[in-house]
């Protein structure tokens, strides 16, 4: 990016120029923006404020809900917006800016869902010393280290694109600020760029998968070894909803990897983004709250709270 002063806006291309279809489009992405930030921002306060949800299992997963709320803040307020005002130029800057938060909030992701892969480990196959092991200090580490691993894996790249020079075309074939549409428009060679990040990409998921297949091999073999159904159940059900999310991550960021090149591949790309910005972070609210009994029960004692403090002011 460094034309800098030739090259100050971008033109996003968007989704679709059907008016129609952009209305529907709004409707949906409002919605299911408003019920992503509802669900885990409810997730959030309970983790907070109720005394049975303090353990570090529900400490990971209040962090989670506070990654995908600002995920997902970083793409579709801005898509609305231009959908609104049919303005869909974006400064260079902006652009910039949105696309560094939502590779650094992507990769954070994958780390945080290892930390709470190995706390699953540490409950299931040492819990004797599982609040030893996993105390306040343990799991902020554990936090700050996630944050600061994806730091260290963007800020290379990001740093060398600002380096890169465009042609006089500055239209963005995308609805959002992604790294692929912006290397097309360029008139450097972004080779090396292109395989370093590739590199990176590929060992941090290599890296972060083996320990996921490690710790739920331990976790599985210590769970058949538990002599009463009842006691494999629950452990199972401690560990189904976190293998749920683990796998849809895995599984688009997998197919996003491997799917071809072509110049098809461009509104595949752009319906798997919406894909991964607005249903993704929905679901996982619901699967950890329908799936766990202690938060259905937290969500459950707030309300009555709730309830019986506008009962009081009446």
């Amino acid at each position: 990016m460094k034309n800098y002063t030739a090259l100050t806006t971008f033109i996003l291309v968007g989704l679709t120029n059907d008016p129609n279809l952009q209305i529907l489009l709004f409707i949906f992405l409002f919605l299911t923006y408003l019920l992503s930030v509802v669900g885990n921002m409810i997730i959030i306060i309970l983790t907070l404020v109720d005394p049975h949800l303090k353990t570090p299992m529900y400490f990971f997963l209040r962090n989670f809900s506070i990654l995908e709320v600002s995920f997902t803040t970083v793409c579709i307020p801005r898509f609305l917006y231009t959908l609104a005002s049919r303005d869909n130029t974006v400064t260079y800057n902006a652009c910039a800016t949105q696309l560094f938060f939502y590779v650094i909030l992507n990769v954070t992701e994958f780390f945080l869902l290892t930390a709470m892969c190995y706390d699953r480990y540490v409950a299931i196959c040492k819990p004797l010393h599982y609040t030893t092991i996993m105390n306040n200090m343990v799991c902020i580490k554990l936090l700050i280290g996630c944050y600061m691993i994806a730091l260290i894996i963007v800020i290379p790249p990001f740093s060398l694109g600002f380096e890169l020079e465009f042609y006089d075309s500055n239209i963005i074939d995308h609805f959002d600020c992604d790294a692929a549409p912006i290397l097309k428009i360029n008139c450097s060679d972004t080779e090396f760029l292109e395989r370093f990040f590739l590199v990176l990409t590929v060992l941090m998921l290599i890296f972060t998968l083996v320990c996921v297949i490690m710790s739920y091999t331990y976790i599985i073999r210590t769970i058949l070894r538990f002599p009463s159904d009842q006691q494999r159940t629950k452990a199972f059900s401690t560990c189904s909803s976190h293998i749920i999310v683990v796998s849809i991550t895995y599984g688009t960021c997998i197919f996003i990897c491997i799917k071809p090149h072509a110049k098809e591949a461009v509104a595949m790309n752009k319906v798997v983004s919406v894909l991964t910005t607005s249903i993704a972070p929905i679901m996982n609210p619901f699967i950890y709250t329908l799936r766990n009994k202690q938060v259905v029960q937290a969500f459950k004692d707030m309300i009555k709270r709730v309830a019986s403090y506008f009962k009081k002011l009446k």
